[in-house]
């Protein structure tokens, strides 16, 4: 015991010398982190079925001729005659514009040497309809007015905030529904939210339309019939928790 004692003291007091002669002993402490990244995402859906109260008119005119005036001539006169009657029917002029405009020349290609025969001129009309109950009457005064190619109708909602907010707000409890059940059948508890993503959105309703079947016939022809449908909006939602 008293070896031991001594053991101690004769170990401090060579320490204390060494201190003394060397300078202090150095000591390096080491700090570690660790973070926990344990987390869990699940997505859910949500669809709001709406009625479109928009429609959108693509209406073209093409022009033929042997010089460029005379083509670029007749072209507007037919669109100043199809934009006329659109007016007409109440659609205001700022929901009137050109899309498409161009001129080029045609070729004769019969002979050895490409030959100009002429000129071409195709211009392109977008129309928005606000009042959704006149598409019909609308491609019909353009197609009498000299439109010979209606491209398609698309109808469309002009304010989709509503409906927007309500699929997501469907979404997003359709993905913690999801979660909450995943976590009781697998057994653990789940965090607050870290991250949040959002997608999808309503598209157009495209609707293709053959202007030849407006034109008017002999004994008189049938009104253009073009239907809006319903249009469905989807907004998709990924919650990413913590794992407790």
């Amino acid at each position: 015991m008293k070896d031991s004692a001594g053991a101690v003291v004769l170990f401090f007091i060579l320490l204390f010398a060494y201190t003394k002669l060397a300078g202090p002993i150095p000591f390096s402490l080491n700090s570690i982190t660790t973070t926990k990244t344990d987390t869990f995402s699940v997505s859910g859906e949500g669809k709001v079925t709406m009625m479109p109260d928009i429609a959108v008119v693509s209406a073209g005119v093409t022009a033929q001729g042997a010089t460029v005036t005379k083509v670029q001539q007749e072209l507007n006169t037919k669109i100043n005659a199809v934009t006329l009657a659109i007016k007409k029917l109440g659609v205001d002029e700022k929901d009137i514009r050109t899309s498409y405009y161009n001129i080029s020349p045609t070729y004769d290609y019969s002979s050895s040497t490409q030959r100009v025969t002429g000129y071409q001129a195709d211009s392109n009309l977008t129309i928005k309809v606000r009042k959704i109950d006149m598409v019909n009457a609308v491609i019909d005064a353009s197609t009498a007015q000299g439109a010979n190619e209606v491209g398609g109708v698309r109808f469309d909602v002009d304010d989709k905030t509503k409906a927007e907010n309500q699929a997501r707000e469907q979404a997003v409890n359709d993905a913690k529904s999801k979660a909450q059940a995943a976590a009781k059948a697998a057994g653990f508890k789940l965090g607050r939210v870290i991250n949040y993503s959002e997608g999808g959105g309503a598209g157009p309703r495209p609707m293709m339309y053959d202007a030849a079947k407006s034109v008017p016939i002999a004994g008189g022809g049938a009104p253009t019939q073009v239907e809006p449908g319903t249009s469905e909006l989807t907004v998709s939602v990924t919650l990413s928790y913590e794992i407790q």
